[in-house]
């Protein structure tokens, strides 16, 4: 379906052609003729859909058309992190050229003449607010911003920003809007507490879902079967392999171990930038101008930029641990391979995660191919080795409890049975001869001490011997 084909207007259709746009994604053709109608929606798709333009240009037409109030904040769009809040207000530039509309980008990690910037925006009353829930609660606190006539209230990666705890938040926020609006909610997956906020926030919705993609077919996917202690070996390994620096993004699991990779791969002669949560906006911003502009080649990062980053040539992506789910995997990859190009991602996979890899590879429904360095191990026979080993010891371990607790047999071959009627109550003879006598209900009998199961001999010494030493 091409975009002529919507409801669009023509200023909204002139700037998607400016754009370069033609054809509508799977959850654009789905999400734009109800948004279009005026229907509350949630959207389950994942990062690089295009469901940024599913939201925007709905909102984008209806704002054209001029019938909403002037110096009055009219659309609100939430967003998890400052980068991806940053990326939407850059696609709303493109988006709203040739329509009169203005915008200003809320979030923090910024010095003062920012905050004064956004403070001006949210109190002249910009046509579009995009946010990151803590600063806009910031701002909420002091008095000046009013939310009273907002008709649009957008979250986008809902399901991220309740993991970062920003539900009370949202909530906090929705209290200041009016009833009477049109609320899009877009979220990669949809668990339990996605289905509560939606129920809470939410007017009897349209729900379009979009199935998780799998990496484009232009990636070559590797893995490589390791230690831990070998990873940073394999990184130079995989790098010396290249003639020449290329382009590379990688991402390790916390900010803790993306600082440690980062001054390691310095150590080793490789100039390189990190990304991660304790970088200030000017920071980061330097950070993405060094490696668009070529500067620096090698980038390690948090998930903080796996989702929503758009640079084209990144020729590898390296997964320096394994991610958590599936849908992390492929927002990481995706880096890579981008506006038709071929790229190459890489895992690298030690012991613990083998199992979590294997989920994804489920998921992806192929093995991804083993990439063979002299520091790869055999993970899958040693794992079923120890397993085999395992197995073993409890199975001997059990036979040797069974044997120690074996009692002695007569000749008849039927175990000995005590007697607890009989005179010779506690003794290990058997009974024979006497009925069994109920027990006297006055005192109940104490259980017999258990006797020891060999005997220790004395160690005696020859008294002639003894004598003569």
């Amino acid at each position: 379906m091409n975009f002529s084909e919507t409801d669009l207007n023509e200023y909204v259709l002139e700037a998607v052609e400016t754009m370069g746009f033609e054809s509508l994604t799977p959850i654009q053709e789905a999400s734009i003729p109800p948004l279009i109608e005026g229907h509350d929606l949630i959207g389950v798709a994942q990062t690089g859909t295009g469901k940024t333009a599913a939201f925007l240009l709905p909102v984008l037409n209806e704002l054209s058309y001029g019938d909403y109030p002037q110096d009055k904040i009219n659309c609100l769009i939430m967003a998890p992190t400052r980068e991806l809040a940053k990326q939407i207000d850059e696609q709303l530039q493109g988006f709203s050229y040739f329509v009169p509309v203005s915008s200003s980008a809320v979030y923090g990690g910024n010095d003062g003449p920012e905050f004064a910037r956004q403070r001006q925006g949210l109190k002249m009353g910009a046509d579009i607010i995009v946010a990151t829930p803590g600063r806009l609660i910031s701002h909420l606190s002091m008095g000046y911003v009013d939310l009273s006539e907002v008709s649009f209230f957008i979250l986008d990666e809902a399901d991220r920003m309740l993991d970062m705890g920003f539900y009370d938040d949202i909530m906090q926020i929705a209290s200041y809007l009016p009833k009477d609006r049109q609320t899009i909610m877009f979220s990669a997956t949809m668990p339990d507490k996605i289905q509560h906020l939606a129920k809470n926030i939410l007017n009897n919705p349209v729900k379009v879902e979009i199935a998780v993609s799998r990496p484009a077919e232009n990636i070559c996917q590797q893995a490589v079967y390791l230690y831990e202690t070998q990873k940073l070996n394999a990184v130079k390994e995989i790098f010396a392999a290249y003639t020449e620096p290329v382009r590379s993004l990688i991402f390790a699991s916390s900010k803790l171990k993306v600082k440690e990779l980062a001054r390691a791969l310095r150590q080793k002669g490789y100039k390189v930038a990190e990304m991660h949560s304790d970088l200030d906006q000017a920071q980061r911003d330097e950070v993405m101008h060094n490696f668009r502009n070529g500067n620096v080649k090698m980038l390690v990062a948090t998930d903080i930029v796996a989702r929503g980053i758009d640079i084209d040539d990144i020729a590898l992506v390296m997964n320096y641990d394994v991610p958590r789910e599936a849908e992390d995997y492929v927002h990481r990859i995706g880096r890579t391979a981008r506006a038709g190009a071929s790229g190459r991602a890489i895992t690298l996979v030690n012991e613990k995660d083998l199992s979590r890899f294997r989920r994804i590879e489920k998921f992806l429904r192929k093995r991804v191919e083993a990439l063979p360095l002299e520091c790869s191990a055999n993970l899958e026979g040693e794992r079923s080795n120890a397993k085999a080993e395992k197995t073993a010891d409890k199975q001997n371990n059990g036979r040797k409890r069974r044997k120690r607790g074996r009692k002695p047999q007569k000749e008849g071959g039927m175990p000995a049975m005590k007697s607890f009627g009989s005179d010779n109550f506690g003794s290990d003879e058997p009974n024979t001869g006497h009925t069994a006598q109920p027990l006297p209900t006055a005192e109940t009998p104490k259980k017999p001490a258990r006797k020891p199961r060999y005997r220790r001999r004395r160690k005696t010494q020859n008294v002639t011997e003894k004598a003569n030493n």
